[in-house]
């Protein structure tokens, strides 16, 4: 597989998670980011652990979507993250049926 090969793939990968992030966004409360994932979630649980040098954010998301184009699932029912960088916590607006 050539580097263009690659790139393309890529792109191609890129692009369909875009179009399911637009699909599936309707579906979800709240939108995470953190310095590695971007997330999408209906139950969002922020801690703020201050026990060690340096605070730690601690994160459970519920119900939740994953912004990863290598992953099988995107869809999980759980998720925990620790971070010591930002996290950006919204809350979406909700659509009318």
């Amino acid at each position: 597989m050539s580097p263009e090969d690659l790139e393309n793939y890529e792109a191609e990968r890129e692009l369909q998670l875009a179009q399911e992030y637009r699909d599936v966004s309707a579906m979800f409360a709240y939108a995470v980011e953190t310095d590695r994932r971007f997330y999408l979630a209906n139950e969002v649980e922020v801690k703020l652990l201050t026990d060690g040098p340096r605070p730690l954010v601690e994160l459970s998301l519920r119900d939740a979507w994953v912004w990863d184009m290598y992953r099988q699932s995107r869809f999980v029912p759980s998720v925990r993250v620790l971070t010591f960088k930002d996290v950006n916590v919204e809350e979406l607006p909700r659509r009318e049926l």
